[in-house]
């Protein structure tokens, strides 16, 4: 969207995370684009630092968002930047099981990324939006927690988790001025999926080609989502201020229910 008279995120500042590589990435170089001050937060400090330096004036902070301690000390580094954006990207694929198979240690690392992260995300940062009534919170979730995506129940239970959450904080904090909304993309192109589409093809005994095929096959638009898509739509939702409460489907007419 680029800098303008109808830009309302010029000269504020955003904290991403997840941000090292991947949708973080783009999100973060899009929100750069766009005269935003970006905070990095990853767990993988060599990525942080290489996507920063792409990024004028950019701050990358070590840390593990599912990590209590981890977070507390990021909101005590950063407590000296009017964070008024927040993206809470960070997120793990998790196991390729039934969930017969699916082991408890496994579940909770899922939950513990997809879903305490964005928690303890908000929980550290929003109460400075709070005093300063206003603000706004976009959480990346996926259109896979809202349709069956067999043999992915730990990602796709705590993507619905963060819509619900979404809602509910929406509502919290509205009063103050503070918007809180959900994006759900369908299968973005990368590393991610294509990890995803070999360790279906593996555990059906298919080819990687068919499994990709079959997944895609879904969307009206027969193909993945770009990352880039994905980061626009970021900025979009950022430009619109009446949108609260929201979840929005970017997935390509991936069916949803």
């Amino acid at each position: 969207m680029g800098t303008g008279v109808n830009n309302r995120i010029a000269g504020r500042t955003a904290l991403v995370t997840g941000a090292g590589n991947g949708l973080g990435r783009a999100i973060s170089l899009a929100l750069a684009e766009c005269g935003v001050r970006v905070v990095l937060l990853g767990r993988d400090e060599r990525k942080l630092k290489s996507v920063a330096a792409q990024i004028q004036d950019a701050r990358p902070i070590r840390c593990d968002t599912s990590d209590p301690a981890d977070v507390a000390a990021a909101a005590d580094e950063l407590a000296d930047e009017e964070i008024s954006i927040l993206i809470n990207n960070a997120g793990v694929a998790g196991p390729v099981a039934q969930l017969v198979d699916v082991q408890p240690d496994e579940w909770d690392d899922v939950f513990a990324v997809n879903v305490r992260g964005v928690y303890l995300m908000c929980r550290a940062f929003l109460p400075p939006m709070i005093r300063r009534r206003g603000g706004d919170v976009i959480n990346l979730a996926s259109v896979s927690g809202k349709r069956p995506l067999a043999g992915r129940t730990p990602y796709t239970a705590s993507k619905m988790a963060v819509i619900g959450l979404t809602t509910t904080l929406a509502h919290e904090v509205g009063p103050y001025g503070i918007t809180v909304n959900s994006l759900s993309p369908g299968p973005v192109r990368g590393p991610r999926m294509e990890r995803n589409f070999q360790r279906e093809a593996e555990r059906r005994g298919v080819s990687v080609a068919e499994a990709e095929h079959e997944f895609v096959s879904r969307a009206a638009l027969n193909r993945m989502v770009e990352e880039s898509e994905v980061a626009d739509a970021v900025v979009a939702m950022l430009h619109m201020p009446g949108l609260c409460a929201a979840d929005i489907d970017l997935s390509a007419g991936m069916v949803a229910r």
